[in-house]
């Protein structure tokens, strides 16, 4: 334990900088400026998130503490990666609370922002392991519209593909002939999209369905494209991941191209992803 209050510990120190262990966020410094990955025995939420960042650090390793309602104990994760600050939490039954050396020797990763998954941080991974990643490794910034998390999930008899993707916005000119999964509303500001890839199937978020039913809005004028459209339930699924969608998700709306290919409200959105990529 690091007793004396603001004391940090360097656990590791190395060509690109250093790791150092504090029982509380607020005990980030001007010290840990560029180089160093600040492990901190403090909740991930925006507050706590908002000291370390006025430091900048090379990386960040906090506490999940339960996550809570609104994820509010993680949600400096993402404060950080608007910042391009990798950052994981490390789950709070595998540590001693407030011990910022127990959580580097102890602790195992739970979630972690954008930066920090590029970088190679893991799930499961140890806080020494994933700490010492985010030491050697910076990751490579990109534009927004670059980070697609493009990602195929699965195949059809004759070779049609199922395709994750975070936005209709990112499909691709082969994807007429796939099954796309991504995870933006499925409203009127999508419909441009969809017509421009006309994907052979589609499965995106309702975005919590809204008024009149308005997030599933394209889906009954894409079946004039003789697109088999589909929306999962946003309460299930985090809308802007693809991956979750397919993983995730539940059906909550079907046009009648769906329908007929099997397709049920309350289905798992990867099993009727797989009925839509075995139409022919």
């Amino acid at each position: 334990m690091v007793d004396a209050p603001g004391e940090q510990l360097e656990m590791h120190a190395g060509p690109h900088g250093r790791i150092m262990a504090m029982d509380s966020a607020y005990y980030a410094d001007a010290r840990n400026r560029g180089t160093d990955v600040v492990v901190n025995a403090s909740y991930c939420g925006v507050l706590p998130a908002r000291f370390i960042a006025e430091h900048r650090p090379r990386g960040v390793v906090s506490i999940d503490c339960g996550i809570g309602p609104e994820g509010a104990a993680i949600a400096g994760l993402w404060y950080l990666e608007a910042l391009d600050i990798p950052a994981a939490t490390a789950d709070a039954m595998t540590v001693f609370l407030s011990d910022g050396a127990d959580l580097y020797q102890r602790g195992i990763i739970s979630r972690m922002n954008r930066p920090a998954h590029d970088c190679g941080v893991r799930a499961g991974m140890t806080t020494r392991e994933a700490a010492l990643v985010m030491l050697e490794k910076v990751p490579t910034r990109q534009a927004a519209a670059e980070v697609t998390n493009r990602t195929v999930v699965d195949q059809g008899p004759d070779g049609r593909l199922v395709v994750c993707t975070d936005s209709i916005a990112f499909g691709l000119p082969e994807d007429v002939r796939n099954v796309l999964v991504t995870a933006g509303i499925t409203g009127k500001s999508a419909l441009p999209y969809m017509r421009v890839v006309k994907p052979f199937g589609l499965i995106c978020s309702d975005g919590g369905m809204g008024r009149e039913n308005s997030g599933v809005w394209a889906l009954q004028h894409i079946v004039a494209d003789n697109i088999a459209g589909a929306a999962v339930d946003a309460r299930g699924a985090r809308m802007g991941d693809g991956l979750s969608t397919y993983h995730d998700g539940r059906i909550s709306a079907a046009n009648t191209l769906a329908e007929a290919a099997g397709v049920r409200i309350g289905m798992q959105a990867k099993e009727a992803a797989r009925l839509l990529v075995n139409q022919r």
